[in-house]
């Protein structure tokens, strides 16, 4: 209710204040040409279009975006929704999905449309807009050494269990945890292994630190989002959470650097001992671009906070499918301690766990952590091969949701089917086409093309050593009569719904 408040004082607001901004007379901010703006009146529109009576539609689209989407999916092969700011324009189908992630960089880009969406110079910083060195640290060296990486990852994960859930463990007792709580302070401590090494990665200060930074930047986000453009470098400078988060990290992340820079300065290439770890890989990039220390902790932070909120509704969605079905448990367990026995705690046992990557896939297929991917902002007029012309300066995007849930793609699309594609690899024979890390014109979670998420391939094996370790010594359920709860949205970013899940120590250990 609260939020609903917010959203209808604005608008009221906007409009005694005689705001002339409305996504359908844009041209009244923005000086396009008149073929432009007539090139966005051409595409139909989910919702009311007219001034004033469009933010209606983005009310709409704020609180119901699944079904906005879907409903313009249904329609039309192009289409677009209101937002308060601007028109978002979406394309409909794999095969336009296809279409999207290939258009040329000349054309549109992928990073300008994360900095519309997300306001990155007010949310995070100017770094992450301007010098977003943390893209190419995780599309290198974090992605190539994984297999390094690795058996930090699995000793993380199996530490902070233990710690969370593991000691208020009493015999046969099932115990009550709250999934996204426990699963961001988990997922917090194994990246951070990864990105910070030990011990700072145990330091409670630190991780609260970094939590408490990715919720308040989600909330940043949104807040600006109910303002139109005119007035984002306004309220972006009042919302201090990231800076102030930031100042407080430097204190833990800043000597690191600096004694990593005097060692380096000392000893140049015979340290031996020298960190392998997200901190120096960032510094190394830093400094190819000529870039200050600050830049690096700012990636940092931002890499933590695409890491903690994405992996930890992940995870507390494929909780919530195990808990109203603990009879999946079983073939899980069978699976993973098959390939433990054969290949241990290693990047290659998780490579082998088809039924456990198949559950985690499907989780994405059928929940989702947004309703929209393929993000791209025009930088000038684009025409799809279906003729619609794409104004210059236009968000547009694919409709993930939409797209999983397409009969087209997918068989029974509104069934959560744990082992679909596990199947489908075996019936394909197409082994790593339908593996929880691959993408497609029908299966968007991460994206498509060029610029799909370049953190995937790290996100995929935690969650999948998370997940693993879950099923070898838990019994997960809900509560009698709790049933799976359902996901919301703020605006296009799915919020999974809240329900506490029941743990107790598995009855048959493995041996």
């Amino acid at each position: 209710m609260e939020t609903m408040g917010t959203i209808i004082g604005i608008f009221i607001l906007m409009i005694l204040l005689k705001w002339r901004f409305d996504p359908v007379s844009i041209g009244e901010h923005v000086n396009w040409k008149t073929t432009l703006i007539l090139a966005l009146y051409s595409i139909p529109a989910v919702g009311p279009s007219f001034p004033v009576l469009s933010y209606i539609g983005a009310y709409r689209y704020c609180t119901y975006a699944r079904a906005v989407l879907e409903e313009g999916y249904s329609k039309y092969n192009v289409f677009k929704v209101a937002m308060l700011d601007q028109w978002l324009v979406i394309v409909s189908g794999a095969d336009l999905n296809d279409e999207l992630s290939k258009v040329p960089e000349s054309h549109a880009t992928s990073h300008k449309a994360a900095q519309d969406l997300s306001q990155l110079r007010y949310t995070f910083f100017e770094s992450v807009a301007d010098q977003p060195i943390h893209i190419t640290t995780i599309r290198g060296p974090l992605t190539k050494n994984l297999g390094v990486v690795f058996d930090d990852v699995v000793d993380e994960v199996q530490a902070a269990f233990a710690d969370t859930i593991g000691c208020k463990m009493q015999g046969d007792e099932w115990i009550s945890i709250d999934p996204m709580t426990v699963m961001s302070v988990i997922t917090s401590r194994s990246s951070n292994r990864v990105f910070v090494g030990l011990p700072l990665c145990r330091n409670e200060d630190y991780l609260n630190l970094v939590r408490g930074f990715t919720f308040d930047a989600l909330n940043a986000r949104f807040i600006l989002s109910l303002f139109p453009k005119s007035m984002k470098g306004i309220i972006g400078p009042f919302i201090p959470w990231a800076r102030k988060a930031t100042q407080r990290a430097s204190m833990y992340i800043r000597p690191i650097i600096e004694d990593r820079l005097n060692k380096l300065r000392e000893m140049g290439g015979k340290w031996a001992d020298k960190p392998n770890d997200y901190i120096a890989w960032a510094m190394e990039e830093a400094e190819r671009q000529g870039q200050p220390t600050q830049v690096v902790i700012e990636s940092l932070m931002i890499t933590n906070f695409v890491a903690i909120h994405t992996s930890s509704k992940s995870m507390t969605q494929a909780l919530y499918h195990l808990a109203e079905s603990p009879v999946l448990a079983e073939p899980l367990r069978e699976e993973v301690e098959e390939v433990i026995r054969e290949h241990g705690w290693t990047k290659v046992a998780m490579s082998k766990m088809w039924k456990l990557d198949s559950f985690m896939r499907e989780s994405q297929r059928f929940n989702g952590i947004t309703h929209i991917s393929i993000m791209r902002k025009t930088s000038q007029d684009t025409t799809l091969s279906n003729g619609t012309v794409i104004p210059a300066e236009t968000l547009v995007a694919g409709a993930s949701t939409a797209t999983h849930h397409d009969a087209r793609n997918y068989e029974n699309p509104a069934v959560f089917e744990p082992f679909r594609f596990a199947n489908m690899r075996a019936e394909d024979d197409a082994h790593i086409k339908h593996q929880f890390v691959s993408t497609s014109p029908g299966y968007v979670a991460f994206g498509h093309g060029k610029y799909a998420c370049p953190g995937r391939f790290f996100a995929v094996n935690e969650l999948k050593v998370m997940m693993a370790y879950i099923l070898l010594h838990y019994d997960v359920k809900f509560k009698a009569g709790q049933e799976m709860p359902e996901n919301s949205s703020r605006w296009h970013v799915v919020v999974p719904g809240h329900a506490d899940v029941l743990f107790r120590n598995r009855h048959s250990m493995p041996a």
